[in-house]
């Protein structure tokens, strides 16, 4: 059937038969609510698409996706998932991950899918807690952290988990909210990248870490602690939009605009092709700058599976078809009586 005679499908369509089994007001049923509603916007199709994850409550996102997909092992998403991807580039491959799965046991993981460049979509929820197991520290949990596995305070700096993607050279990274009005929009940008797209959701975990980022979502302060990204626009914040940043000294300040003759064209303007400036941005951290909300960085390059698959053909063409047999009997062998 031709991909123009197949029936549009909604958000309900990829809406699996499972009952959702995550807490009540945990901020997993707004991002899963959001993703199946930008599925059917971007035209995926439900036997062309492939949810992965690994362990930990995010993690059973793929029982909620009425799509193929695999609740894989701690930590090893990236790798399944590459292997998906690499079996059958035509399909749409997403991973799920949370803070704790994909940045300490799965963080090794994390790094190559990325560097490579593999066609998948990488959504990383960011509660900086572990949910599943009931409340201990996770790898972006803030230094002082109380919590059952460190009840003095965690006395670790946090990773920043958009510094960790730009260094491993993503070719799409950004950061959104669970219940963020952009939450969409940015999931759309990300399905329609080629190549590695990470997005950090920071999600509320109503159990173990209410409100850790209710900075992000009150609805009457939360426009003066982000910044919302536009491509070519000026670092302007604030309620009533005035505020900004700029650079002073090689190092980023906050100003007010109209004070001290301070206008936009002094303010830093938001380039998605400057891997530094996305750098720096990903370095601000709350209370002391605002937190950058959008895309971070973005760049056009060749995906993984593409040139893998150039590879073999061009091996193909030089050596001709191989077979199992004589792959088996090649070079030295040995008969072990």
């Amino acid at each position: 059937m031709a991909e123009s005679s197949l029936p549009v499908l909604t958000a309900k369509d990829f809406a699996s038969d499972q009952d959702v089994r995550w807490c009540p007001g945990c901020g997993d049923y707004a991002i899963l609510a959001q993703v199946r509603k930008v599925m059917a916007k971007l035209g995926n199709r439900i036997e062309k698409t492939v949810f992965v994850s690994g362990i930990g409550c995010s993690s059973r996102f793929p029982y909620y996706m009425n799509t193929y997909g695999f609740h894989s092992i701690h930590g090893r998403a990236p790798a399944i998932a590459t292997g998906v991807k690499i079996a059958n580039p035509d399909l749409d491959v997403w991973m799920v991950t949370g803070d704790g799965d994909g940045l300490s046991i799965g963080g090794n993981h994390l790094m190559h899918i990325l560097r490579r460049n593999v066609n998948i979509k990488i959504l990383l929820f960011n509660n900086r807690i572990y949910g599943l197991t009931k409340g201990q520290y996770s790898p972006t949990s803030e230094e002082g952290k109380k919590t059952k596995s460190s009840p003095m305070g965690s006395i670790e700096l946090p990773i920043s988990p958009l510094s960790i993607a730009l260094a491993a050279e993503a070719s799409f990274v950004a950061r959104t909210v669970d219940v963020d009005k952009d939450l969409a929009s940015i999931l759309e940008r990300a399905g329609q990248h080629k190549g590695s797209a990470f997005v950090e959701i920071y999600q509320d975990c109503n159990i173990f870490n209410h409100k850790a980022f209710e900075y992000t979502t009150d609805k009457d302060t939360k426009e003066d602690h982000i910044i919302r990204l536009e491509h070519g626009k000026p670092l302007i914040f604030g309620k009533a939009r005035n505020k900004g940043i700029r650079l002073h000294n090689h190092k980023p300040e906050i100003v007010e605009l109209g004070k001290d003759g301070v206008k936009e064209d002094d303010l830093l303007f938001h380039d998605e092709k400057d891997e530094s400036l996305a750098y720096l941005l990903s370095r601000f951290t709350h209370p002391e700058f605002p937190e950058p909300m959008g895309v971070f960085y973005k760049y056009d390059d060749d995906s993984y599976e593409d040139l893998l698959t150039k590879q073999v053909e061009d091996a193909t063409k030089a050596r001709g078809r191989g077979t199992i047999a004589a792959l088996l009997n090649a070079g030295d062998t040995y008969t072990v009586g």
